[in-house]
């Protein structure tokens, strides 16, 4: 399940984003890359931990705790904490699959890295190329959204991001563990629950619509991991 998430972030967020994102220093990409995924790839990010890189973290997680469509679309667990890319003139990153499992630097934790996430800060008139690519069922999914927005999409998904051949790509990126853990079982969840929000919408809380709404809890009660 693919799912685009507009204005997760507000105009003075992403203002701020900028600033921050302007002031940070940024280190090589293949930091944070896996044995395979190092070999193909070309970008630079914020170094992990650095005083920017916390600060922009801090802006995303709060603006993803506000939002309905991605809670919604990820149920989510735990949220490893959120990284930042930059993508310049012909840097790219190859065909991968994300590792299954990540470290939370300096801690015990780790996240099961269930979905990814993209969440840009360039508008795509700022830069030529640079489109996250996703295989799916259905094929290739070329995604380059508007800075602000989202895309969330199964970790097991092999992707990859074109070169960049004007301009400067600037994204956060990170993965989520969902309390479903099977991506089929949270897409029919998503559908189910966009159906009640709508049929809410027109009809009002009648009693098909209290009992659409328990069968999704009690769905959510069965497959849920806590």
């Amino acid at each position: 399940m693919l799912v685009s998430i507009p204005d997760v972030l507000t105009a003075d967020e992403l203002r701020e984003c900028r600033a921050l994102l302007a002031r940070a220093s940024w280190v090589d990409g293949a930091v944070t890359a896996g044995f395979q995924s190092r070999r193909v790839k070309s970008n630079q990010q914020i170094e992990e931990g650095s005083a920017e890189a916390t600060a922009l973290g801090r802006v995303v997680l709060d603006a993803l705790n506000r939002n309905l469509l991605f809670s919604s679309a990820a149920l989510p667990s735990r949220v490893f904490p959120p990284l930042f890319n930059r993508y310049r003139t012909q840097q790219s990153f190859g065909n991968h699959i994300d590792n299954a499992i990540r470290q939370v630097p300096s801690t015990g934790f780790r996240v099961r890295t269930d979905l990814s996430a993209t969440l840009f800060f360039s508008a795509p008139e700022d830069y030529d190329g640079g489109e996250l690519v996703i295989d799916d069922t259905f094929g290739p999914r070329s995604v380059k959204l508007p800075a602000g927005h989202m895309v969330l999409y199964p970790g097991t998904s092999l992707h990859r991001v074109l070169p960049v051949m004007r301009g400067e790509r600037l994204a956060s990126f990170f993965w989520v563990q969902s309390l479903v853990g099977e991506d089929s079982d949270r897409a029919l969840l998503f559908d189910l629950d966009m159906a009640i929000v709508r049929l809410r919408q027109q009809v009002g809380d009648n009693e098909a619509v209290l009992a659409l709404t328990g069968v999704y809890h009690n769905l959510l009660r069965k497959w849920a991991i806590v």
